[in-house]
């Protein structure tokens, strides 16, 4: 028996299988193919595709390039079928600026100008389009717009509102008038030329703000602020004479809120107080300073000459100082939330005539005594705040008594008791009386409830100047009191044709009014309702 090694089977064995192999035809597989149609551009593609083709490799075998909007239906990871349509739409976006015209509206406005049933277009806004751009996003599909959508609106220039002036003057009793009464409507300075029935407009331009509005002594220039049109500039200061109205100075002074005024003598010198903007409330911080400058008809403005630095004011300064020129004296009173006192400019002297309790309003404005002089300079006339003996919180106390602080001796005495935080006394010009004395009157604001006096109205009193013959004369007891302003009223600067004697102007519900204080008689001058300030000299 013949025997053979492992290994030499092993590739006996080895050998067999290769040559059994060999012998063994090769099979090559067949693949089935699709077909699909693109659809693009506006034109058809025919396609023989691998199964298992994704729509995007068949996009990239013809090199069609998708941009980023384009569409494809089906999407481009989804795995063509045998047949398909793939459908490229061509999306297209761009974006149109449009130029529109902004309407502009119009608004009615009351005026004493015109007589009741005229109208008329305010000759200084007579209403102007606006102009705006309108971005639009315009969407293509295959080069035919699909949509159009507004993205942005940019307002190039704002529109100007028409005015339109209508009458409200009615038949009033026209009165005859001594000196110069110029009231403040609308944002305009208006003066009564010698009759309540001729009105003339000093300065027509609706931009005053009220703040500083105030006569030189002999009437022939008033001083005014208008508000500020940059920032960091609440209102500028100017004047005009009521002789030619044409002329009007810049003053070059800006952010004047508490007091400016003449001084005393002159027409063309001015002294005031300046406060610095703030973006809080009330809106600014208080320098309570004292500057003054002169001008020319020309236009020329001094350089600023100091009287007084800034500083902080005392208690509640942030809010401001209130200043009043003695007549025909270089004396100024001042009135913080604090106290009142007297500056002697030409000897550079402060002296404190009466401390007050500071009022906590609790809020972003702080209480300052309104005051007045009398019409020889030697009593000064203001609001004190006296709260009772043993109240815990004096400075929340809501008891105001009326005073006159006697200067020279500077002593203070109380005149009217609760009488409310916002009096306002207002002495008269002096008056010849028949036995031959000087005397003067105090017209005075007395709150309805004087323990709520921040908010309570009042009803206008008159008073001798030492407290006595103390009478309420308007309006009646059955009518609305008075809303209490710093520039609520004036005295007469003599006597009126159709009374005989002084009368006092009133604001009331907007109006002014004309009282006797004799009589209580009561005219109405105006009826706008619109007025917000007057000042007669």
């Amino acid at each position: 028996m013949r025997l053979y090694h492992p290994s030499s089977l092993f590739v006996f064995l080895v050998l067999g299988v290769v040559l059994i192999s060999g012998c063994t035809p090769t099979v090559t597989p067949t693949v089935s193919m699709i077909s699909g149609s693109v659809f693009v551009d506006g034109q058809v593609y025919q396609l023989q595709l691998v199964p298992g083709t994704t729509v995007g490799e068949a996009l990239q075998s013809l090199e069609i390039n998708l941009n980023t909007l384009d569409r494809v239906e089906p999407p481009p990871s989804s795995v063509v079928v045998d047949q398909a349509e793939i459908m490229v739409t061509r999306i297209r976006e761009e974006f149109e600026i449009e130029q529109v015209e902004i309407p502009f509206d119009q608004k009615r406005l009351p005026t004493e100008l015109l007589s009741e049933g005229v109208e008329q277009y305010d000759p200084l806004q007579k209403g102007e389009p606006g102009l705006q751009e309108i971005t639009y996003r315009i969407l293509y599909e295959d080069g035919v717009e699909i949509s159009r959508t507004q993205i942005k609106t940019t307002v190039i220039q704002e529109p100007q509102t028409q005015i339109i002036l209508y009458g409200t003057r009615q038949k009033h009793t026209p009165l005859d008038i001594p000196g110069e009464l110029v009231y403040l409507s609308q944002g305009n300075a208006i003066l009564f030329n010698k009759n309540t029935a001729n009105r003339v407009p000093i300065v027509n331009s609706g931009d005053l703000d009220g703040r500083i509005f105030t006569l030189s002594q002999d009437g022939t220039w008033l001083m005014f602020s208008r508000h500020g049109v940059v920032e960091n500039v609440i209102n500028t200061l100017w004047a005009v004479s009521l002789d030619d109205p044409e002329t009007i100075i810049d003053l070059k002074t800006e952010n004047v809120i508490h007091f400016a005024d003449w001084v005393p003598g002159s027409n063309t010198k001015f002294i005031y107080s300046t406060v610095e903007p703030r973006q809080v409330a009330p809106g600014w911080q208080a320098n309570n300073n004292l500057l003054t400058r002169e001008f020319s008809t020309s236009g020329w403005v001094s350089p600023v000459k100091t009287l007084v630095d800034s500083n902080s004011g005392g208690v509640y300064g942030w809010w401001g100082v209130d200043y009043a020129y003695a007549p025909a004296m270089n004396t100024l009173a001042y009135a913080g939330p604090d106290e009142i006192g007297i500056l002697d400019l030409a000897n550079e002297t402060r002296e404190t005539l009466l401390p007050v309790v500071p009022l906590q309003t609790r809020s972003d404005w702080a209480w300052v005594p309104g005051m007045h002089w009398s019409p020889d300079g030697s009593v000064l006339y203001t609001v004190d705040h006296v709260p009772p003996p043993g109240v815990i919180n004096p400075e929340e106390a809501q008891d105001f008594d009326l005073v006159a602080i006697l200067v020279d001796s500077n002593i203070h005495v109380s005149l009217i008791s609760d009488v409310g935080m916002f009096a306002y006394p207002i002495p008269s010009t002096i008056q010849v009386q028949p036995s031959g004395e000087n005397a003067y009157s105090i017209a005075y604001l007395q709150a309805i409830f004087p323990q709520q006096s921040e908010t309570s109205r009042y009803r206008l009193c008159v008073m001798d100047r030492d407290g006595s013959n103390r009478k309420e004369i308007f309006p009646s007891s059955t009518s609305p009191g008075i809303e209490p302003s710093e520039g609520w009223g004036a005295w007469s600067p003599g006597p009126l044709e159709i009374t005989g004697g002084y009368v006092v102007a009133a604001l009331y519900q907007g109006n002014i009014w004309f009282i006797d204080p004799d009589t209580g008689n009561s005219w109405q001058v105006t009826g706008d309702g619109m007025i917000d300030r007057i000042i007669w000299r």
